[in-house]
């Protein structure tokens, strides 16, 4: 009977006795692993002891010099995939435009805002993504003339903007607060004769891409469709311009890219990019690329070289989206 007893108290021991031998053999394949670590270090520490610091900082900037070369030997791409969005802020009305200058230094991430699509004047200026999170404004801006639609762009420390009621763009500096040029875009349909489906006076619609800063809209004479124009960014002069046969009505909101110009068929839930015209070839295809609307309301999205993402106003949400280029690769033999 009394070793009966004594077997009952220690049964409970039992399953300690497995967790204890489950624990070492964990145990053991830790010390196996810091082992192993142990052993990649110590490689590592004798690599890095190799080379005194300059000889590394050296090996840093070729690698560099490299890695850009490399870029360069990038063509311009075909737009493969739109991914996305992230929210970067909600703030303003349904409508508006926020951007980056794209010829701005890696340094320079100034954001500009422009809530509304009409009957304001006002850009307001953040130094930063961060600072436009935070409300924290680094100046305003009043401008001489009210715009129209939400389709501005900043282009070199300049904005380009559709002026209210007309048919004419402004180029304006920030750096002097003046006007620098205006021009009348010629037979360009203006104040909601040929907008986006959204409307919104967003008849001409400004944009920079690879190539140079864009105006797309459309005439009469082009029965309604897009019409695409390359501007002087100085001059605002016509150089070339492309008749397209989208009619411009029944587009939800347009970007370039590397000179194509991208369509898509909706500015409500279900959008995809439609439509592509290549001005290098002249020639348009139709094309399903689709991308989530999340807030369901697009009334701005415009292409960034630098940044390559598309910045979208999204019901009163400032988006990113992020695209997927597909780039043919320059070789030394290539002319």
């Amino acid at each position: 009977q009394e070793l009966k007893e004594k077997m009952d108290e220690l049964l409970p021991l039992i399953p300690v006795l497995e967790q204890y031998k489950t624990d070492a053999k964990l145990i053991t394949q830790f010390k196996e692993e810091i082992r192993n670590l142990s052993t990649v270090l110590t490689g590592i520490q004798e690599e890095i002891g190799a080379y005194d610091y300059e000889e590394l900082h050296q090996r840093v900037l070729s690698l560099e010099t490299r890695l850009r070369d490399c870029m360069k030997k990038l063509t311009c791409g075909k737009l493969m995939k739109i991914t996305g969005p992230i929210t970067v802020k909600i703030s303003g009305t349904r409508f508006g435009a926020w951007m980056t200058d794209p010829l701005a230094s890696e340094k320079n991430n100034r954001v500009w805002y422009m809530d509304s699509y009409t009957n304001n004047k006002i850009v307001r200026e953040y130094k930063s993504i961060a600072d436009f999170v935070s409300g924290a404004e680094s100046r305003t801006y009043n401008l001489p003339f009210k715009w129209a639609g939400t389709n501005h762009v900043v282009y070199n420390g300049s904005l380009y903007f559709n002026k209210y009621q007309s048919n004419i763009i402004i180029k304006y500096s920030f750096d002097t607060g003046r006007v620098l040029a205006q021009r009348s875009l010629e037979y360009a349909g203006f104040h909601n004769v040929y907008p986006y489906t959204w409307g919104g006076f967003s008849d001409i619609d400004l944009m920079a891409d690879e190539i140079g800063l864009w105006a797309v809209y459309a005439t009469n004479q082009n029965a309604g469709n897009i019409v695409i124009s390359q501007l002087n960014q100085d001059t605002l002069e016509v150089l070339k311009s492309w008749s397209t046969g989208y009619p411009k009505r029944s587009a939800g909101e347009s970007f370039m890219i590397c000179g194509t110009l991208y369509v898509t068929n909706s500015h409500l839930t279900g959008a995809k990019v439609y439509y592509s015209y290549s001005t290098k070839t002249s020639t348009y295809e139709y094309t399903d690329i689709p991308f989530h609307n999340q807030y369901f309301h697009i009334s701005m999205l415009d292409y960034n070289a630098r940044d390559r993402a598309l910045y979208a106003w999204n019901n009163g949400h400032q988006v990113l989206f992020n695209v997927t280029l597909f780039h043919v690769i320059k070789t030394d033999d290539d002319t």
